[in-house]
């Protein structure tokens, strides 16, 4: 960790849930040189007041219209205070399940990108093919098969979701790859480059369309 002259990394994992990104985070804060810290989905849902769960982590499917304005105004928050952190030399790790798939578009990641644009942001899709999502859930007490024997309808949105519109600056596939192994093929793009750029190109997005206007009162209950 630096002394706010030279501000901290960030590693941005996105993925669907079960797919490992947890794991990688926690092994980067294990692993990885200096402070990272934890500012992904997981944290924030704990702060969040019981009366707007599940927050940031609403899942695809457009099934809660009444919390779309909090969750927009949720992840700006977050991400002012991922770059924050970062101004300030403290490294960063976030775990996040990034769509668009609400009632109406809202351009949230495009808006996330633009705050971190002019940070050492790096952008990484953690990817997990269904067959192995849906074995972990029922490995770990998670809803499994339909009785129809059909994917759930939420898990396959997510993976519809997640990685739209797939601009990374670099993937790991966690069925293929140890969460340490992860966490390595990231290190080595961190200290051997080339330098981030898919926030930069996100954040193109948010200034030819601007996302949708949220203000404090949408926090009101």
């Amino acid at each position: 960790m630096g002394h706010g002259d030279t501000p901290g990394q960030i590693v941005v994992l996105n993925g669907t849930p079960r797919s490992g990104k947890s794991s990688i985070a926690r092994a980067i804060q294990n692993t990885f040189d200096g402070v990272w810290m934890n500012l992904g989905v997981d944290g924030f849902k704990q702060m969040t007041p019981e009366r707007f769960q599940p927050g940031i982590g609403l899942r695809p499917g457009g099934e809660g219209p009444d919390l779309e304005p909090v969750v927009v105004i949720l992840y700006r928050a977050i991400y002012e205070a991922i770059a924050a952190h970062s101004r300030l030399g403290v490294n960063v790790v976030v775990d996040v399940g990034h769509h668009d798939a609400y009632s109406v578009p809202l351009g949230i990641l495009p808006d996330c990108a633009r705050r971190l644009a002019r940070q050492p942001a790096w952008l990484v899709g953690v990817r997990c093919p269904l067959e192995v999502v849906m074995e972990r859930r029922r490995a770990t007490g998670g809803a499994g098969d339909t009785a129809d024997g059909s994917v759930p309808v939420p898990v396959r949105l997510w993976q519809e979701g997640v990685h739209t519109p797939g601009i990374y600056d670099l993937e790991v596939d966690t069925s293929k790859l140890s969460p340490a192994e992860c966490a390595n093929a990231i290190r080595q793009r961190l200290e051997n480059g080339p330098p981030p750029s898919a926030f930069r190109r996100l954040a193109l997005a948010a200034t030819a369309e601007p996302p949708r206007r949220a203000s404090s009162s949408d926090l009101r209950p």
